[in-house]
């Protein structure tokens, strides 16, 4: 069981501890929230969060709310112990102002006020505060409500503006039994591209928080429309509720979920881990993880530990069930792997992260207790499962050969083509620069948006890859059918990369890949078969950055002036609206009905030309998410699709 309270520590403005101010933040905000775009604008909701997590995490309350209010800011508020109000002796400041003030000020630099904490660093608060315009706190305690607003402004003594400033000294504005914090930022449009917080990334965050931690309550309120919208989110299973849930669109091979957890110290260092898995007749692996609630999208030691020890205990009993013979291939953890969708989530006291966005875990004792605990009780589930564990250990074995096979195809293309793309002449218009950091490939919908983009190009750096019309939806296909694609396979030979477990960043020739299809529906269908496809079968190109979807215009806006043409070109009904207020009476528009409509040098002006196009770079903020929509989407079960598309039937 998970014993993780911490209630007997005193949690007041003694220990607190400050090292630095604030004005780097406003500097070089990226190096705290990671980008000033949707990412980093959702993540100050995160730090606060977090804080009310690491609250709930540690026995204090059991409810968090994020609010989203009518101006644009953002509430988050939760029913813990409350931020600490007293003055501090050496500071002589109160513990709500050093928090949201000073950088790494906080309670968790040791383990007596938090056991585990997301919020590791103690820069949350503060960081949100210098990149707010505004920011006020409440905080219930002590019988009191307690209230501190800041905001950027100009110090006069400084002669400079500076971030987070006090407007005044925390007060006491009320009487109330009830304890907690809440905190209200409004997002600086001088720091963020864009201030409008997405109600999908909020709701999806929610949903995942409440998995990891069955039986606590967190709701969302959106205030910012002419009805409110409220959400509830509650799991009393927890990972077993995560588990089904990323599962729900996937035909699984075993009813009951995989479920095991454990303690163990290490070096001193305390963790508890809790591992959920589940295996599928997809090809594709799923694995997400979390460190003291925290996504960990780019992995770290405690889901190394999880994969090896996972692997060593059914090789041990594949070689105890006689599945391997004496000249046969073993498998390694991939072929295992595949199919098999896992949550692992580890509590650490001293969690060491790679970069403040903790994204990554680096301690080794992590891998080391979840070897131990993942070899242990996978070991315990086989013995007692020895006919599905057959079937899983036969999968892997054809896993193995097909990987094989796979690999042995990639060396004869590269053997047959070598380096060079000159068997794709006539298919594919190759640019001239070999410097792949530089260099785009384009695949473009229809042979004749293929010619129009073939001849507007700059054939220095753009590649054009003409596709026919729709490719295969590969979520519904074998790897046989897949690899025998002709329009597929002369993607890979042109990418260069490889597939799957052969996919190999180093041989990648392009930086972008570029998909760039019509404004329509079956545009859309097209540029997410595409997807589809690179999501499972080239997945690193989407981690790594590397893939786009081209934006195309849908209307052309124009008029004759004084003998010269007056063109303004509109990607939505908003951009339209206000390209005709611009050129004013008597305008004409076209609506354009696809790429091949367009001269070449329309389409160089508005879609490849680098300097005035539009691309979305596709990423993959919420694994999770982007997991569970292309199963549902595009996988074989139908009942999921048809309840979401019945759902949204209006979008």
């Amino acid at each position: 069981m998970e014993q993780w309270n911490n209630k007997t520590s005193v949690y007041d403005v003694n220990a607190l501890t400050s090292l630095e101010k604030l004005e780097p933040v406003r500097v070089r905000p990226g190096m705290y929230i990671g980008s000033t775009g949707s990412k980093g604008l959702h993540h100050c909701i995160w730090e606060i969060l977090d804080n009310a997590i690491d609250e709930i995490s540690n026995g204090f309350g059991d409810t968090a709310v994020v609010i989203l209010n009518k101006d644009g800011s953002a509430s988050i508020k939760d029913n813990g112990r409350g931020i600490p109000t007293g003055i501090h002796p050496v500071k002589k400041k109160s513990g709500v102002e050093m928090v949201f003030t000073e950088l790494h000020t906080g309670g968790k630099f040791n383990n007596d006020v938090y056991k585990t904490s997301g919020g590791l660093h103690g820069v949350g608060a503060a960081v949100v505060n210098a990149l707010s315009s505004w920011l006020e706190v409440e905080v219930k305690q002590n019988g009191h409500i307690y209230s501190q607003r800041f905001e950027y402004r100009y110090d006069k003594g400084l002669k400079r503006t500076m971030p987070g400033t006090p407007v005044d000294h925390l007060k006491v504005v009320g009487d109330s039994s009830e304890t907690g914090t809440k905190v209200t930022f409004m997002p600086d449009r001088n720091v963020f591209s864009n201030i409008e917080f997405k109600i999908d990334i909020i709701d999806e965050r929610l949903q995942e928080l409440a998995f990891q931690n069955k039986g606590i309550s967190l709701k969302l309120v959106d205030n910012r429309g002419e009805e409110t919208v409220e959400k509830y989110y509650h799991s009393e299973n927890g990972l077993l509720d995560f588990i089904r849930y990323l599962n729900e669109s996937k035909t699984v091979l075993h009813s009951d979920p995989i479920l095991f957890d454990g303690e163990r110290e290490v070096n001193g260092i305390n963790m508890y881990g809790e591992i959920c898995a589940q295996f599928t007749e997809s090809t594709s692996e799923y694995i997400a993880s979390y460190v003291n609630n925290i996504p960990t999208t780019e992995s770290g030691t405690h889901e190394s530990g999880f994969k090896t020890g996972m692997t060593r205990a059914f090789k041990e009993w594949a070689k105890k069930l006689n599945l391997l013979k004496e000249k046969s291939k073993e498998f390694d953890g991939d072929d295992l792997r595949e199919g098999m969708t896992a949550v692992i989530r580890i509590k650490i006291t001293d969690p060491i992260f790679e970069g403040q966005t903790k994204t990554k875990l680096g301690n080794a004792e992590a891998y080391t207790m979840m070897n131990d605990l993942s070899y242990t009780k996978f070991f315990e589930w086989i013995e007692d499962n020895k006919d599905m564990a057959t079937l899983i250990i036969n999968n892997a074995l054809y896993a193995a050969a097909r990987r094989e096979k796979i690999k042995k195809i990639n060396d004869a293309e590269k053997k047959k083509i070598g380096r060079g793309t000159a068997p794709l002449a006539g298919k594919i218009a190759v640019c001239t620069i070999k410097d792949s950091s530089v260099c785009e490939f384009i695949v473009v919908e229809g042979d004749s948006a293929g010619g129009s983009a073939k001849q507007a190009r700059d054939r220095r750096f753009q590649t054009i890859m003409p596709s026919k019309g729709k490719i295969m939806n590969t979520e519904k296909q074998n790897l046989e059918n897949v690899l025998g694609s002709e329009e597929l396979k002369m993607f890979n030979t042109a990418i260069g990369t490889g597939i799957l477990e052969n996919y190999n960043e180093d041989d990648l020739k392009y930086d972008k890949i570029i998909i760039m299809s019509d404004a329509d529906v079956d545009g859309f269908h097209i540029r997410t078969l595409w997807m589809t496809y690179i999501y499972r079968y080239m997945r690193q190109l989407i981690m790594n950055g590397h893939l786009y979807i081209a934006q195309p215009p849908l209307y052309k806006v124009y008029k004759e002036n004084k003998g010269k043409n007056i063109v303004k070109y509109a990607y939505d009904e908003e951009g339209l609206k206000k390209a005709k207020n611009e050129i004013g009476r008597g305008v004409l528009i076209q609506r354009y009905k696809g790429l091949g409509e367009m001269n070449p040098d329309q389409l160089w002006e508005t879609t490849l030309n680098p300097e005035t196009r539009t691309l979305d770079k596709i990423t993959i903020d919420d694994a999770a998410k982007a997991e569970k929509m292309v199963s549902l989407l595009m996988g074989e079960v139908v009942a999921p699709r048809k309840n979401y598309m019945y759902k949204y039937a209006e979008f």
